[in-house]
């Protein structure tokens, strides 16, 4: 269910995907772990593809790597939504371990709760498994920033 339904995308996902690497490649510096899926009006879908590297002992995906993930679901709503601002920055997310996780692919599905020309709400629901059970759940906030006129005359 859209929370704002007037938003369309400006980026699709192969774009936002294409800009996290050229200003984010930290990101996936040794693999393609983090990456947009899909965006659509109001949301956006991610995936983490968790290898070793994101487990903790047990076998558990750890609780870093979700909520880079619902970060990350944050950050590809505000570039798809709000355009290619790359210093947009997260004020605030609020996660909720609900299951374990096994390493695999995990989804993030995100939702714009309100774009404002300042700040972007959202939330996501991380689902993973053959049932696609909700792992975890987040909000959070993003800060948008100003627009910059760039045809400044000197």
């Amino acid at each position: 269910m859209p929370a704002q339904s007037n938003l369309k995308p400006v980026l699709t996902a192969a774009e936002v995907n294409a800009l996290m690497d050229t200003v984010f490649p930290q990101l996936n510096e040794s693999s393609a772990a983090y990456q947009a899926i899909d965006v659509f009006p109001g949301g956006c879908t991610v995936r983490l593809n968790a290898g070793e590297r994101h487990l903790r002992p047990g076998g558990t995906v750890s609780g870093p790597a979700l909520f880079t993930l619902a970060d990350i679901g944050g950050y590809v709503c505000v570039l798809s939504h709000a355009g290619p601002d790359a210093l947009s920055v997260t004020t605030n997310l609020n996660i909720n371990f609900v299951r374990k996780a096994e390493a695999g692919p995990i989804d993030g599905h995100c939702r714009i709760l309100k774009l404002g020309k300042s700040l972007m709400v959202f939330d996501i629901d991380i689902v993973a498994g053959p049932e696609g059970h909700t792992i975890a759940h987040a909000t959070g906030t993003y800060s948008i920033p100003p627009k910059r006129n760039v045809d400044v005359v000197k």
